[in-house]
């Protein structure tokens, strides 16, 4: 059978084997193919000059997987690349750089169900303009554990005159992202989310900072080290290799604070409705950059200690106990 060859936007994309099952409940290739393509003005915006790192799947999400930051060899022309230099110098990747509709599509048909993107652009590689706190549930923590957590970041950012925005990992966390000037470095920007972090944990018990798995039982893992140089998660609305084909979807903070989110309610066959009915709840992101140096010079606000400690043990909305698969 012949391979077809469609023109995106100016672009020949090369697609194959289209009928392949991705999901376990029949989602194909074609499915992912047409969903970027039609996501793409809202996910770009994210995403461009950005290294990419795809999340490749070519059995479907129950088969052998890979994440490659290589550009293979194979890539159309137009495709665009960025040498990175990684350990000191001894070695050289050379990234994919997000640019256009035609590269996710390109991308979805190397089964890459992943759009991950790092935290700069190539124009100040070293300097994130997004940075990010990865809100994680350990067993036996409950969503409603996340969400509160997520509204005492807000808080917290807000205490800083910093706006964040959430949005679902397409997993069982939270991820807040935050516009920045490209003016710190990732040690400084993780440097300051951990400062941010540590206000959390200092008011709230069921949040922590702690690294080791079995001691987070319980509780919700705030983690800061996802702001290192050359690191990626899941990108505003990538499709996520779970069952269901979930979106790590942008909300509002009233959506956090009324807590009727569930894990699948956002997906492959949901979103794309969702968005052409209420638009990007991410948009006006980039108008607005902040600073960290007061999340960096400062610890903790004890002044705000007592309302904090009130919001941490708010009544639940969502009583779903998280469980390891």
């Amino acid at each position: 059978m012949m391979c077809p060859v469609v023109d995106v936007d100016g672009f020949e994309v090369k697609l194959t084997n289209l009928d392949k099952a991705l999901w376990p409940e029949g989602l194909t290739k074609a499915d992912l193919v047409a969903y970027y393509h039609e996501v793409a003005p809202y996910a770009l915006p994210y995403l461009n000059g950005r290294p990419a790192v795809m999340g490749r799947y070519p059995d479907g999400i129950g088969g052998e997987s890979f994440y490659q930051k290589e550009c293979p060899g194979y890539a159309p022309e137009w495709i665009r690349t960025f040498p990175v230099e990684h350990d000191e110098g001894r070695r050289v990747v050379r990234y994919i750089v997000h640019q256009n509709r035609a590269t996710l599509v390109w991308l979805a048909n190397q089964a890459a169900i992943e759009l991950h993107a790092w935290l700069s652009t190539v124009d100040h590689l070293q300097y994130p303009d997004i940075g990010v706190i990865d809100l994680d549930p350990a067993e036996g923590s409950s969503f409603d554990q996340v969400l509160t957590v997520a509204l005492l970041a807000r808080e917290v950012l807000a205490e800083f005159g910093i706006t964040g925005f959430p949005k679902t990992s397409g997993a069982t966390g939270l991820h807040i992202y935050i516009p920045l000037e490209p003016v710190h470095t990732f040690s400084e920007v993780t440097a300051a989310l951990k400062n941010l972090a540590q206000m959390i944990t200092a008011v709230c018990p069921f949040a922590t900072i702690e690294r080791v798995v079995a001691k987070r039982t319980g509780k919700v893992y705030i983690d800061y080290l996802q702001n290192t140089f050359g690191k990626t998660m899941a990108a505003p609305y990538s499709v996520r290799p779970r069952p269901g084909a979930p979106v790590s979807m942008p909300i509002t903070w009233p959506d956090v604070e009324r807590g009727n989110l569930v894990s699948d309610q956002f997906n492959l066959q949901t979103v794309l409705p969702l968005l052409r009915e209420g638009g990007d709840a991410f948009r006006g992101f980039f108008e607005r950059r902040y600073r960290l140096d007061g999340l960096m010079e400062t610890g903790f606000l004890p002044e705000n200690l007592p309302h904090w400690q009130e919001m941490s043990h708010s009544t639940p909305k969502n009583g779903s106990i998280i469980q390891e698969p």
